[in-house]
């Protein structure tokens, strides 16, 4: 095995370390994630299966369009680093570990080269016999751009061109291998038949919402029987809303944060960290690796200069050359921030829970937030104390009693086992009956002696228990959790990663909720990006944040008039 100097991923992830490149958050997390993997016997680094890859594309791949046309390619370190962990990181028995990629870099970065390139790879030197391989696109016309830049490796290289034969119907054919290379616009009308061994998917930020991501979906199931298929999906920023991109981003960065079950996704997000510096070039370094290589500092220059001009022109700036999607998804709270609020260290040195019960707060003055559910949502109410400098939360959850068992099979988690440890309630039927909920608050005074001072609350059905908390003496606040809670969002993320907030009991479903948080990023052309709460996936929970979200907004609201009985000081 090559030593670490000699390996592409440990070259580029030492530069990161040492500030010699500059990368994004995800870049660098990505690495941090790939070699701690390595060191801990997670996966497995094969360097001869990296080292043909790399060989293979600089070897027989060639640039197709532009001044250096057709010379061969030559990888920078930073696409060295990626080819090696597609190709080079691997299980216990030997298979690629990662079977779906998404590869998000900007504009005049290679992406559609070394799409073209993988493809080859794929074909021609890492497939079975039978290997199928799509270039899909909504259209033909982009679906031909990257099986274009295969077709040209194949013809430029004697070797390759000499046991390929293009076909009307089939595509391109190695008949040696029984391999078929096609370019499809993706249809309604088509949702099986295929087979992948390699699939490419170009430009998923303009791929439309459901059917792109249906498109996406039928290929990854059809590559069951294959031993290692890989997709590929690339793309800069761009504009479709809850299509492949939006889903892509939320699996990936829940991978890359630690607090996700997949172990096959890789994501290799090239983005700026902030908005506000879309025009610095050495933020742009971020987005745009090949910056000074691929594409001179005077071209972005003249393109930066447009953007400040043209409101429509820096939006197509931010999405195709930061990869700032106009709205987009991820993973909101790494991993390690999650358990900083729920576990401590203590004197021997073990990560523990807290174990704190709400009597141990009596006579405290404190913040309630609630989000109330749909028919089949569970509802959640969060009650925040501050003692001592930190921020000590208590969560209860409620569920119809007679969805208790849908619920379970539904997310996977064991909702009984939750109300036996008291975290859970049942209520109602089919519906949450609000006066659970309500009786919760009231035993916060009658039971605990803690004094809410506000309780802020969704608008949605929220009218019955409103009215009841008010008839009882409680303070109310709505709030309508959007887009305007984005500073809410920045302050309980600032506060969970320095230790503030805490949970003060081991409550396993509050912290399921906080890992399938992600934040819904919208940028546009004011000069602050906006975020707002939204699941990571169609079946998760995020509840148990919302209700947090809606005490956090409470305090920084009402500070001004609570703040000194909020402290608790006295």
């Amino acid at each position: 095995m090559n030593s670490k100097t000699e390996n592409a991923i440990y070259q580029y992830w030492d530069q990161i370390q040492r500030g010699t490149v500059t990368v994004g958050k995800y870049i660098r997390l990505l690495y941090q994630v790939i070699t701690e993997g390595i060191e801990s016997g997670r996966w497995f680094y094969d360097d001869r299966l990296a080292d043909n890859a790399v060989r293979f594309i600089e070897t027989y791949c060639h640039h197709y369009k532009g001044k250096l046309a057709p010379q061969r390619i030559r990888l920078s370190l930073w696409q060295r680093a990626a080819i090696s962990t597609i190709f080079g990181i691997v299980d216990a028995t030997g298979k690629r570990q990662f079977t779906e990629v998404f590869w998000l870099v900007g504009r005049k970065q290679g992406k559609t080269l070394l799409a073209g390139a993988i493809g080859n790879y794929m074909a021609y030197a890492a497939g079975e016999f039978g290997s199928e391989i799509y270039y899909l696109a909504p259209k033909i016309d982009q679906a031909d751009l990257c099986y274009s830049a295969f077709e040209f490796n194949v013809h430029a290289e004697p070797e390759l061109d000499a046991i390929t034969k293009s076909t009307k119907y089939r595509g391109l054919v190695i008949a040696e291998t029984n391999t078929t290379v096609k370019k499809l616009a993706f249809s309604d009308r088509k949702s099986d038949g295929y087979n992948p061994m390699f699939y490419c998917a170009d430009e998923v930020a303009a791929w439309p919402g459901a059917r792109g991501l249906r498109q996406w979906e039928v290929m990854v199931s059809g590559t069951g029987a294959r031993e290692e298929p890989l997709g590929l999906a690339i793309s800069s920023g761009g504009y479709e809303d809850e299509g492949l991109f939006d889903e892509l981003m939320k699996r990936g960065t829940a991978f890359l944060n630690g607090n996700s079950r997949e172990q096959h996704i890789l994501p290799i997000l090239y983005m700026i960290d902030d908005a506000d510096k879309w025009d610095d070039l050495q933020e742009l370094r971020k987005s745009l690796p090949g910056l000074g290589e691929s594409v001179s500092e005077e071209f972005i220059r003249s393109e930066i200069d447009i953007a400040h001009g043209s409101i429509s022109k820096r939006l197509e700036f931010l999405c195709k050359y930061c990869n700032l999607k106009q709205n987009s998804s991820a993973a909101w709270f790494p991993a390690e921030t999650v358990r900083k609020v729920f576990l401590h260290e203590n004197e021997a040195g073990e990560m523990v829970p807290w174990n704190l019960r709400l009597e141990d707060f009596a006579e405290s003055y404190a913040l309630c937030g609630l989000d109330l559910s749909q028919t089949t949502d569970l509802t959640s109410a969060c009650v925040m104390i501050e003692k001592d400098g930190a921020l000590w939360l208590f969560s209860h959850f409620w569920l119809p009693g007679e969805k208790i068992q849908e619920a379970t099979d539904r997310d996977g988690i064991p909702y009984q086992i939750m109300i036996e440890r008291g975290l859970l309630s049942p209520s109602g039927d089919h519906m949450v009956d609000y006066r659970d909920c309500f009786r919760w608050f009231c035993d916060l005074i009658e039971r605990y002696h803690i004094y809410p001072l506000m309780v802020g609350y969704d608008r949605w059905s929220a009218a019955p228990i409103v009215q009841d908390l008010k008839a009882y003496g409680f303070h109310v606040d709505s709030v309508n959790q959007g887009f305007n809670l984005s500073g809410i969002c920045d302050t309980l993320e600032a506060l969970m990663q320095n230790g503030t907030v805490r949970s003060a009991e081991d409550n396993d479903l509050l912290k399921i909720h906080f890992m399938d948080a992600a934040l819904q990023i919208e940028s546009n052309t004011s000069t602050h990006t906006r975020k707002k709460l939204v699941k990571l996936t169609k079946n998760a929970h995020v509840d148990g944040v919302a209700a947090v979200l809606d005490a956090m907004c409470m305090r920084q609201v009402h500070w001004g008039d609570l703040g000194d009985r909020l402290q608790n000081a006295g």
